[in-house]
């Protein structure tokens, strides 16, 4: 076994791959870029040591200054971890030319399955099924155009070296592939430096099951079971669940047989994910990723044995810990990725720090029934440099029933402010009637767009009771009853007035509607006044643990009891089956001269690098023009004109960065 081990990956993946190589005894050397200085994964390892500036091409992508580290710290072995160099044949061939194990497949093996085209084929000579499409070396556009419109719409042009959902269009007409084929090869060369593509039919209803595969240099070769990772936007994971709903034991054996041939085919070594694409009965093979997938924790879940171990294992050579008839499935497991991105907003990514973070009781790593998995602590920064995602939230059930309502209380008691975050999104998908019931396919989010993104309702009172009671405790009044015991009357927090009664406006604010109450106080009673209605209003709030608090309030009969996070001016209020997002608007904060200096141009939605720019000053625009593209993340978002008229002004030009919010040009709005 290896004294030492060199993390050469970042973030979640790196913390966790030092959490076993600690429980083994393993030294663990981690790697960073000026970004990641202060991150969490640093501090996980033994020792740490900088590779280069924030961009990943000068750092965790620079596979010279990575060997540079190993051979510097005495690190026998390199494990990529999943993304940046994880599947880089030229970066396992170094390894090995300088006398360095790289964790992970072969060189040969990498490349074998790396081109997605070449794979097909060899996986056709293997008899793995596959989609019908075209897989060849032809790049010509107008050949491949002709090869869709044979094929007959829609079709789906993957690029060929991809993954991760970069580099993938859905094309739904003739009209539209040469323009979503250039785009799809922009952003395969920018994130893979490989524009090949293929082209393959797009089935309707399609489920997205990948097999867990492991073989070792002895022989052996096993399946782990399968995944399910149907639930997806932008062709990239959401959540995941092991075993996959309604999987009949035939078709798991002949999937997990076909994956196992998969692997076979290129004499693989190591851990492997071998993705099929099924609908109905018939299952096609995909892809093939030859190494640790994101997932790789529900897998861990079900059967028990720490995948990150068998790869340290097999790349010193040991045998596999166990057979495939020793393998066995124990309940039930879901992941549920926490992304720093709008869901309201296509999903956009989203940049900034990390003010609060709540997640509920859990280990890391580890085998357990709600685990967290995070390279991000509270203060943490989210950067346009690297994937945005935050945290794994993993849970274990003893079957997919109570596996899944363990995922909705941890998901209810988890929060996340100071930038945008797919949190709420997670937990209505959760407790969607149709995926509670297994019925889910790669457009399931599309199809329950509806239930997902519910229109905006009006609060109730009794909401806005809960909102007032938390703006009351930020204001020193943890109860109705938070008045003083001084004798002298001028110390008493009453709201005594000579005069008149008290009866304070607050104004607070939910989906864009503004909701304005009274507190009043009469004969030693409070009371609150919404609209016409006025009701006797008790309240008490407690700081709890976590950090968040739990809020009970009384209007007349009617008693709630919420739990709160956040603090003012933004609070969301969670009870059982509701959550709300509410902010209390001070009236000395707001300009009420503040006027929309973009009104008619058009701004980034988020923060990002101008790609391409598609018009010039003076030209005339359509509204839904194409006029600009942006690069966030390695993802192209094509940014349209919101309505027609004249470009006046272009404020960047390309390969400049912008933040989110900024104004990329002005359109004058044509009102003939």
């Amino acid at each position: 076994m290896f004294n030492t081990v060199l993390i050469a990956n970042r973030g979640e993946i790196a913390r966790r791959i030092a959490a076993t190589c600690q429980r083994m005894g393993i030294r663990t050397v981690m790697v960073y870029s000026s970004a990641d200085t202060h991150a969490l994964h640093v501090k996980a390892g033994d020792d740490a040591i900088w590779i280069g500036e924030a961009e990943p091409q000068k750092s965790y992508l620079n596979a010279e200054a990575i060997i540079a580290a190993a051979k510097r710290t005495g690190a026998q072995a390199i494990h990529p971890g999943y993304g940046f160099l994880a599947e880089n044949a030229e970066f396992a061939k170094a390894c090995a030319d300088n006398g360095i194990t790289f964790i992970g497949p072969s060189a040969a093996s990498i490349t074998a399955m790396g081109n997605k085209s070449a794979a097909k084929q060899l996986m056709e000579k293997a008899k793995v099924p596959l989609v019908p499409g075209y897989h060849g070396d032809n790049q010509d556009p107008a050949f491949l155009h002709q090869q869709a419109d044979a094929m007959g719409y829609p079709v789906l042009i993957k690029a060929s070296a991809g993954g991760g959902g970069k580099g993938m269009r859905i094309v739904e007409t003739s009209s539209q592939f040469l323009e979503a084929l250039s785009s799809c090869q922009r952003e395969a060369k920018s994130s893979f430096s490989n524009d090949h593509v293929l082209i393959e039919r797009y089935l309707q209803k399609p489920r997205h099951i990948e097999i867990q595969v492991f073989a070792d240099t002895q022989g052996n070769a096993v399946h782990l079971f399968e995944r399910d990772c149907s639930v997806q936007r932008r062709h990239q994971k959401v959540i995941e669940e092991a075993p996959a709903p309604g999987m009949t034991e035939s078709q798991r054996q002949a999937m997990g047989s076909a994956a196992v041939a998969a692997a076979q085919a290129v004499n693989y070594v190591g851990a492997g994910t071998v993705e099929f694409i099924c609908e109905g009965d018939d299952f096609f093979f995909m892809e093939m990723n030859t190494r640790l997938q994101v997932e790789h924790p529900v897998t861990e879940q079900i059967t028990g044995f720490d995948l990150v171990e068998w790869q340290l294992r097999v790349a010193a050579g040991q045998a596999l810990p166990a057979k495939q008839h020793e393998l066995r499935i124990n309940g039930h497991a879901f992941e549920a990725r926490i992304y720093a991105e709008n869901p309201d907003n296509q999903f956009l990514p989203s940049i900034g720090t990390i003010d609060q973070l709540i997640f509920p009781a859990h280990d890391s790593f580890t085998l357990c029934p709600v685990r967290v998995d995070s390279g991000i602590g509270q203060g943490d920064s989210i950067s346009p440099f690297y994937d945005p995602m935050i945290a794994k939230l993993i849970v274990h059930g003893v079957d997919r029933e109570d596996a899944l309502r363990k995922m909705q209380i941890a998901l209810d008691q988890s929060y996340i402010s100071g930038l945008h975050t797919n949190l709420r999104f997670l937990h209505r998908l959760a407790s969607d009637e149709a995926f509670m019931a297994g019925d889910v396919d790669t457009g399931f989010i599309e199809r329950r767009y509806e239930q997902l993104f519910p229109a905006a309702t009006p609060i109730s009172t009794l909401d806005l009771a809960v909102a007032l009671a938390a703006q009351l405790y930020q204001l020193g009044l943890a109860s109705n009853q938070s008045v003083t015991t001084t004798t002298d009357p001028w110390d008493q927090r009453d709201y005594w007035r000579g005069n008149a009664l008290l009866a304070r406006p607050f104004v607070f604010t939910h989906d864009e509607q503004t909701y304005t109450v009274y507190l009043r106080h009469e004969n030693h009673c409070w009371q609150l006044q919404h609209n016409e209605e006025i009701v006797s209003f008790d309240w008490s709030v407690s700081a709890q643990p976590a950090g968040n608090l739990s809020v009970r309030v009384t209007l007349n009969d009617q008693l709630l009891h919420a739990i709160i996070y956040g603090a003012s001016p933004h609070f969301e209020i969670r009870y059982p089956h509701t959550q709300r997002h509410i902010s209390y608007l001070d009236p000395l904060a707001i300009d009420p001269l503040q006027e929309d200096q973009n009104a008619g141009g058009l701004t980034a939605p988020m923060p990002g690098k101008v790609l391409s720019i598609a018009v010039k000053t003076g030209d005339t625009v359509e509204a839904g023009q194409l006029v600009v593209v942006l690069e966030a993340m390695k993802m192209e978002h094509s940014i349209t004109a919101p309505h027609a008229g004249t470009v006046t002004e272009i404020f960047f030009a390309t390969g400049e960065q912008v933040t989110e919010g900024a104004a990329l040009l002005a359109i004058e709005i044509d009102n003939n």
